[in-house]
């Protein structure tokens, strides 16, 4: 994908193309930037994503915290609940989503695309930071509360600083699952094109007229671009995040 965004057209076609391009051009990613909506897309694409994020940790942690430090009735039925939802594969829910969306007016809109990312994600992000919850020991917290400070201060002060592994490894999921879904933002924005997402956008490359694969390339790099940036600078902790969350609770 890279070699090709920077391979001239001429070789990009050639009947005997060599691995490495012969010159290199920045034609094609001028051409991407350059094409109608790039940067409104890119917004949209970075609010969808923060949208699920953000509401996807703050739900899973309240979730989490009642599974891992409370004991109530029907609390292994919920975990049941969520494993089985984890499990569930979210293209089935595509048409009845659609169905609900143009029912309840949400057709066209951003919120909705981040609404059910936040519902892709969430079983897996409650999952994990329940894990990492589970292997914090309680008496951290009644310590802390001992020396006089409220329960949610507790938490705050002492849990929460432990959780950041667990933290970054579900964000990062939550992410990168809302960064590359194209069947929803298909599906979902339809009228209104000014509302897409860059999935939906790197189809605008491929037309009757056949697939400006430069630039398509050239837009795929630069699609991939932040998620991989993101998982270089977090690497170490996401790496902590994932392995802690499989084997802990």
């Amino acid at each position: 994908m890279v070699l090709t965004a920077f391979r001239p057209t001429r070789d990009i076609q050639s009947e005997t193309p060599g691995f490495l391009p012969v010159s290199v051009t920045l034609d094609h990613f001028r051409h991407a930037v350059a094409a109608d909506g790039f940067w409104t897309f890119w917004r949209n694409s970075l609010l969808v994503t923060a949208g699920c994020v953000l509401l996807a940790l703050v739900v899973a942690l309240a979730a989490a915290f009642a599974v891992a430090r409370m004991r109530w009735r029907g609390r292994r039925a919920f975990l049941l609940m969520v494993f089985v939802a984890q499990m569930a594969p979210w293209e089935a829910l595509l048409i009845p989503m659609y169905v609900i969306a143009r029912d309840a007016g949400l057709l066209d809109r951003l919120v909705t695309l981040s609404l059910i990312y936040f519902m892709i994600t969430l079983p897996f992000t409650v999952v994990t930071l329940r894990s990492f919850l589970a292997g914090v020991p309680a008496e951290l917290e009644e310590a802390a509360q001992v020396d006089g400070c409220t329960r949610a201060a507790a938490f705050r002060r002492v849990t929460l600083p432990l959780l950041a592994p667990g933290l970054l490894a579900t964000s990062l999921f939550g992410f990168i699952t809302a960064w590359n879904e194209f069947a929803f933002a298909n599906m979902l924005i339809i009228k209104n094109q000014d509302d897409r997402t860059l999935p939906v956008w790197l189809s605008s490359f491929s037309n009757v007229f056949g697939t400006d694969w430069g630039a398509t390339m050239a837009a795929s790099t630069l699609f991939a671009l932040p998620v991989l940036v993101l998982f270089l600078v977090l690497q170490g902790r996401v790496a902590a995040g994932m392995t802690g969350g499989a084997v802990k609770g």
